[in-house]
């Protein structure tokens, strides 16, 4: 497990380019036959993949936990981004491309399974156990958001929502760029009371977004591929612009599920 401590804003403001991929990119997902895990102190949160080419893959708890076992303490999504897979989660659970799992605090057995399936995690620290369950890119909310002229058209897909699924304080969502359109989360934004991690997907071998972060007058960018996500802390904002149309998956825990909660940063104001 690859283990990132929490930045304050003011030394991140002095890191180079080096420094700050270090820090906030996650480069190595989705490799093949092996789950991959990256624990960031930034409120606790675990990004990571499982993809079960050719085995059945499990989730352990490990040394760096503390804990017997994964979800002892912690509640997670699992979203299949490939093929048809199978999760186990003390029961199996058929998950087809842009299905989610959200699965609750004290599930004990977590393993994956599918030629070709391609799973994304995100965990958190959790409180209290919900019921797991399978939530549908079809049971998603949906928010239809930005316009061709602004060069943001998107859709915003909702799945670990108050209206659709309970979570301690886990959120998710997918966002699609329309055709022709680059830009996301731009006006920018900050939420102080919840940190967030992007992931980046459907980007060509030779495409990339330039991923806007830091403090609103200190900003920098990092240069993100297909299938690298970014951490964003609190008091950094998190849009990018993409040399072509993707898609993101955004993730995010904190002190609540409010997806309006955050302060709005106007364009005067970027630096």
């Amino acid at each position: 497990m690859d283990i990132r401590y929490a930045a304050n804003a003011r030394d991140a403001k002095h890191y180079d380019t080096r420094q700050l991929r270090e820090e906030f990119l996650i480069e190595s997902l989705f490799k093949p036959n092996e789950v991959v895990l990256v624990y960031s102190h930034v409120d606790r949160m675990i990004t990571g993949s499982a993809c079960p080419a050719s085995e059945t893959l499990s989730l352990a708890a490990g040394k760096k936990l503390g804990v017997d076992y994964f979800l002892e303490r912690r509640e997670m999504v699992v979203l299949n981004l490939g093929d048809r897979g199978t999760v186990e989660a003390d029961k199996e659970y058929a998950l087809d491309r842009y299905d989610a799992l959200y699965i609750g605090m004290g599930t004990k057995n977590v393993s994956f399974k599918g030629v070709g399936a391609k799973f994304y995690l995100l965990s958190c620290p959790a409180h209290a156990a919900h019921p797991t369950t399978l939530v549908t890119l079809d049971m998603a909310v949906k928010a239809h958001l930005g316009s061709k002229k602004e060069a943001n058209e998107r859709t915003i897909n909702k799945y670990l929502d108050p209206s659709v699924v309970s979570t301690c304080q886990l959120a998710m969502g997918m966002t699609v760029l329309e055709e022709g359109c680059v830009w996301n989360t731009m006006p920018g934004h900050t939420h102080d009371r919840r940190m967030e991690v992007y992931l980046y997907l459907d980007l060509p071998e030779d495409a990339f977004v330039a991923h806007l972060m830091g403090e609103p007058g200190e900003t920098r960018h990092i240069i993100v591929r297909d299938g690298q996500a970014v951490i964003s802390p609190s008091w950094s904002i998190h849009s990018g612009v993409g040399t072509c149309a993707y898609r993101f998956i955004w993730g995010m825990c904190g002190e609540n599920q409010t997806y309006s909660d955050m302060d709005a940063v106007a364009m005067k104001d970027l630096y």
